[in-house]
């Protein structure tokens, strides 16, 4: 992890989750928590005047779910990383959280040491998912079929900014290139791609890219 502790955001309805949360990783040198929300409106209210690093945040919450709090604050701040910690690891919940933005999905009961390793991948950009959820990717990545691409809309689930950000990464430019052209720090490039690879449930980058080709883009090289 950077030498830097992360700052962190928990969003959970319970509060003696959160207080078992923070008593976890007290002293820990590489996250520090900074807040905490009772609900998805407290998650976005403390997540926008706090700004952390990465939001660990719970999906069955009163008022504004996770799912629906996940995709304003990807929305509103796209360089504010997002893991899920909750119970549910049922498909659908699983699917929409990372339609909605979240770059890593953990179940409750994780070790202390996994979550640590979650929050630092997602702050550094990455996505990370627990063993029961790759698993899930995994086979609907195998089961998934070859069907056409819709060629007048091929990625309807990203931002404008991030199929910007995919097409140019299909034509081969780098994320230190794509931050200059685009105006924007590299952290927030590295967030864009993350929720790219998030959204379109591809691993990596390359995997992104081949997606991106298939449906005509960055073809031009430019």
């Amino acid at each position: 992890m950077s030498e830097t502790p992360l700052r962190v955001l928990l969003a959970d309805d319970s509060a003696a989750f959160r207080a078992g949360f923070r008593a976890a990783l007290a002293g820990n040198e590489d996250v520090t928590v900074v807040g905490e929300a009772g609900d998805g409106d407290e998650a976005l209210a403390a997540a926008g005047a706090l700004q952390p690093d990465v939001v660990v945040m719970d999906l069955s919450m009163p008022g504004i779910d996770g799912i629906e709090a996940t995709r304003r604050l990807v929305q509103r701040s796209p360089h504010i990383a997002v893991l899920v910690l909750t119970m549910f690891d049922d498909d659908e919940s699983v699917f929409a959280a990372m339609r909605a933005g979240a770059r890593g999905y953990l179940v409750k009961g994780a070790k202390r040491q996994e979550i640590v390793r979650a929050i630092g991948a997602v702050g550094a950009g990455e996505a990370i998912f627990g063993p029961g959820v790759a698993r899930r990717i995994s086979d609907y990545f195998g089961n998934q079929s070859q069907t056409p691409v819709v060629p007048n809309d091929p990625f309807p689930e990203l931002t404008d900014r991030e199929r910007q950000v995919l097409e140019m990464m299909a034509s081969g430019q780098n994320n230190t290139v794509i931050a200059q052209r685009l105006g924007l720090s590299p952290k927030t490039v590295r967030n864009h791609a993350s929720n790219v690879f998030t959204k379109l449930l591809v691993a990596d980058r390359a995997q992104a890219i081949i997606r991106a080709r298939e449906a005509g883009l960055g073809r031009s090289g430019t």
